[in-house]
């Protein structure tokens, strides 16, 4: 198994250009296709009322959110002529940026995505994008931190493993990367013998994962004054991890996302690329 199709979301703010390296680096170790991606809301018209979505053709325009997708299209294009890389792409929709996304993200392997800065909205996309795309895009999710400057990520990596649904989607999304990781740590928190973990926490976890080649510790932490979500970015941290593996958890109630809290923090707090899927 292998990335061959790779999907960035590129936007018009400062971080965009470290997310285009590391999807750029992305690209080149697995020999991958690259699209970039832009989307916004539609703009409003003279009565506020939202236009009717449409595909943007990227032409010249007064209008600020044609100029936004100029320039988000800019940074994505000149980085990876510069570092001599071809097989890429551009596309971008102005109308509705969750449908867009979650559409393009079903034709593709990965998507690479910004963790979102409460701090700097950009493009007018929702609050909650990030998470939304997660739980929605029916692909894995690679999010790149608001803050630092990432390599290609796996070198050294954490799983965080409860053995359910959500965190075996994203192990199994997880195997290329984790293929070329020096070190990786399968993390079990108050994980007792039987049920989803077996007779003994990780050790089923960790045979499957060496029958791909991928060697790995396996620990298991107590979270006894700690939530999950800090307990997973500081095991994150104590192993020097460049890369969290970890299930999304999660569903929509009411136009609201409602998020586990281990998804939740991380989602807020994460420090290091992290792999979600749902």
């Amino acid at each position: 198994m292998s990335y061959k199709s790779l999907l960035l979301h590129v936007d018009s703010g400062p971080r965009a250009a470290a997310r285009v390296a590391v999807a750029l680096s992305l690209a080149e170790a697995f020999d991958a296709h690259l699209t970039g991606l832009f989307v916004a809301p539609s703009p409003l018209n003279d009565a506020g009322l939202p236009l009717s979505p449409y595909h943007s053709t990227g032409g010249a325009s007064a209008n600020p959110v044609e100029a936004s997708a100029a320039r988000a299209r800019e940074t994505f294009e000149n980085a990876a002529r510069q570092t001599g890389f071809a097989r890429f792409e551009w596309r971008q929709y102005i109308g509705a940026p969750i449908e867009d996304l979650v559409l393009n993200a079903r034709y593709h392997d990965l998507v690479i995505l910004g963790q979102g800065d409460p701090a700097a909205r950009v493009d007018a996309l929702p609050a909650d994008f990030p998470q939304t795309i997660v739980l929605a895009a029916g692909r894995p999710v690679l999010l790149i931190p608001h803050s630092g400057e990432f390599g290609l990520p796996g070198r050294r990596a954490l799983i965080g493993w409860d053995g359910g649904r959500e965190a075996c989607r994203a192990l199994t999304d997880a195997l290329p990367l984790l293929a070329r990781s020096e070190h990786t740590r399968v993390l079990t928190i108050d994980a007792r013998p039987g049920g989803a973990h077996g007779e003994r926490p990780g050790s089923d976890v960790a045979l499957y994962l060496s029958r791909h080649g991928i060697q790995v510790e396996t620990m298991n932490d107590y979270a006894a004054s700690v939530d999950v979500g800090n307990l997973l970015l500081s095991n994150a941290a104590d192993i020097g991890a460049d890369l969290i593996v970890m299930g999304a958890y999660g569903h929509s109630r009411l136009r609201e996302i409602v998020l586990g809290g281990a998804t939740r923090t991380v989602l807020q707090a994460m420090t290091v690329p992290v792999l979600m899927s749902h």
